[in-house]
């Protein structure tokens, strides 16, 4: 059925900087806190680098929503980075 549950547009990847995140509580915290938000597809983070890597629809989650969940996980947001996915 049109409009079920289809994907419009293509993900992006975006990579942000982000300080603070030392143990797995962070990572929980960053990847509960961020892959909540609409239009977020999946949350990657690697603790020993600083990253947070998340793959969204840009229709429906935009870089200030991304950052501001990270924020609100209790982190800084330091850089960040946009590149469309292959």
């Amino acid at each position: 059925m049109p409009g079920c549950g289809e994907e419009k547009g293509e993900l992006k990847t975006l990579t942000l900087v982000v300080k603070g995140m030392s143990c797995g509580h962070c990572k929980m915290a960053v990847e509960k806190s961020v892959g909540g938000g609409k239009g977020v597809k999946r949350v990657e983070v690697d603790l020993e680098k600083g990253l947070v890597k998340v793959t969204y629809d840009p229709e429906r989650a935009s870089l200030t929503d991304i950052q501001s969940a990270v924020v609100d996980a209790g982190y800084e947001v330091q850089k960040s980075g946009e590149n469309p996915t292959a």
